[in-house]
C-alpha cells in the first residue's frame, strides 16, 4: 500500500456545511488558488458529482486532470485520478467529524504520484503543502460563507472541494 500524507484542520461550522463547500466544484477557482476551472463531467443519484475535469495553473506546471469521486455518508468523499498529463496517481479523500456543537475536524488525506522522477522525501514535502494550502483555504471558505450566510452553523448555499483537494489538489506545489 502506497504511504499517504494527511494532516486535520477544526472548522467552525457544521459538517453540513463544510460538506457543501467541498461539493461546490464551481467554486474551486475562488478559493483554491491553482484550480482555474472546474466541470462536473458525471453525477451520481443524488446529484453529487463522481467525474470532475480540473484545470490547474501553479505557474511552471499546468495540468488537465480528470478525477473520480466517491461519496461515503455526509461526511467523506474520496477521489481517484481517472486522467492527467503530469500525474501516474491521485488519491485523496475528506473525512470530517463533528468536534462540538458548531465545529468540525476536517482530515485530509492525500497520495500523489508523478509521471517524471520524484524522491518519496520530495513528494511527501509536496503533499503536505497541497494538504495545507487546501486545509487553509477551506477553512477560509466555510467560515466566510457562514458568516454571510447568518453565522458559522448557518447552511451555506454554495461549497467547493478542496482542494485543495476541488480535489484541492495542486499539482504545481510538486
Amino acid at each position: 500500500m502506497a504511504e499517504h500524507t494527511s494532516s486535520n484542520i477544526t472548522i467552525e461550522a457544521a459538517p453540513a456545511d463544510v460538506m457543501a463547500v467541498i461539493a461546490d466544484f464551481a467554486r474551486y477557482p475562488d478559493w483554491t488558488g491553482e484550480v482555474k476551472s472546474a466541470e462536473v463531467l458525471a453525477t451520481d443519484e443524488k446529484g453529487r458529482a463522481e467525474q470532475v475535469r480540473l484545470v490547474m495553473d501553479a505557474g511552471a506546471i499546468k495540468d488537465d486532470q480528470t478525477l473520480g469521486y466517491t461519496w461515503t455518508g455526509d461526511h467523506e468523499v474520496s477521489w481517484t485520478l481517472v486522467k492527467s498529463q503530469m500525474l501516474r496517481s491521485l488519491d485523496g479523500s475528506y473525512t470530517l467529524r463533528p468536534a462540538g456543537p458548531s465545529a468540525t475536524e476536517v482530515t485530509y488525506r492525500l497520495t500523489v504520484d508523478v509521471k517524471i522522477p520524484m524522491l518519496g522525501m520530495i513528494k511527501r514535502k509536496a503533499e503536505k503543502v497541497i494538504i495545507d494550502r487546501a486545509l487553509a483555504g477551506l477553512k477560509k471558505r466555510v467560515e466566510a460563507t457562514g458568516v454571510e450566510a447568518g453565522g458559522a452553523s448557518g447552511t451555506s448555499g454554495t461549497g467547493e472541494t478542496g482542494g485543495t483537494g476541488g480535489t484541492g489538489v495542486e499539482p504545481g506545489d510538486k
